[in-house]
């Protein structure tokens, strides 16, 4: 895609989100969201050679997951929480002369949350996410890239801090026809040791996971979308007990339509509902995903 002037640079920056990061804070039954879950159409479809710009980005997102999946993979009836989170973000693009064809951004992001499970309700801040993009474009049509962040251990109250630092990387990708578009990203999640006074030391399992997206560009401002999503995390290990705990490892898959409104060449906004297809030891997912996009 060719980007000329700064209207339709702003116009293009309206199709995706920067790369972004959603993790599951302390325990399955906070969220049940899987990493990067929140993003949208036209993720990655970054521009080269371009002059500074910034982008603000209001993430929010509901999961009413009245069921949970058991060690075996099977739906029951109990285990499920309501869960609202958000982030908000602020990106500033830019590229260097020194280094051609080649695109970057950083990032500063700020998680919200709010839970209702167990009779009990709670929410406030949560970490703060930190980190770098950079990116180039094989051909016109394609983009290729990677994206690396950092994720404090603290909220503003226990339930919202994992209390661990984690390092959120993944190989993102964009390809662009006339009608259609899919976006996609691979990667892991990695955490430091969990450490809470008087309270065993925890090692946190690896998170993998991959989110996609296939939309149709069916007029120039509304733009239907389908969304995969899949996350596999390793067991949690125990250190002072030197054991792993049980049933600390997880799966899920899901999937849901969408539907990306182009306002102006300044605003846009993009609605999800996505659903569990399996899974084993997580709540299920059952959420439906807003975002609102400014760019200048």
């Amino acid at each position: 895609m060719h980007l000329i002037e700064k209207a339709g640079r702003l116009r293009t920056l309206l199709r995706f989100a920067v790369p972004s990061v959603l993790l599951v804070y302390a325990s399955s039954a906070h969220a049940a969201d899987i990493t990067l879950g929140i993003i949208g159409p036209h993720e990655y479809d970054l521009p080269v050679d371009f002059k500074p710009f910034n982008v603000l980005v209001q993430y929010g997102d509901g999961n009413a997951a009245g069921n949970s999946y058991n060690s075996t993979g099977q739906r029951q009836a109990r285990g499920g929480s309501h869960t609202w989170a958000g982030m908000t973000k602020y990106v500033h693009f830019r590229s260097f002369e020194a280094i051609p064809h080649v695109g970057f951004a950083f990032e500063l992001i700020q998680s919200e949350s709010y839970t209702l499970a167990n009779g009990t309700d709670y929410g406030g801040l949560g970490p703060t996410i930190v980190g770098p993009a950079a990116w180039f474009k094989p051909n016109a049509h394609s983009t290729l890239g990677i994206q690396t962040f950092m994720q404090t251990p603290v909220g503003t109250r226990d339930a919202t801090s994992p209390n661990y630092w984690s390092n959120i990387s993944s190989i993102i990708f964009d390809y662009e026809w006339k009608h259609f578009s899919f976006d996609g990203d691979i990667g892991t999640v990695t955490g430091s040791t969990k450490h809470v006074k008087n309270q065993h030391s925890y090692a946190p399992g690896v998170v993998f996971y991959s989110n996609l997206r296939f939309s149709w560009k069916a007029t120039s401002r509304i733009e239907p979308f389908l969304a995969f999503d899949w996350q596999n995390v390793n067991g949690t290990y125990d250190n002072t007990a030197r054991q792993y705990m049980d049933n600390s490892s997880s799966r899920e898959v899901a999937m849901g339509p969408g539907l990306m409104f182009t306002l102006s060449k300044s605003v846009s906004v993009t609605a999800r509902y996505s659903h569990s297809l399996e899974g084993r030891n997580t709540p299920e997912t059952n959420a439906y995903y807003m975002k609102f996009v400014y760019a200048w």
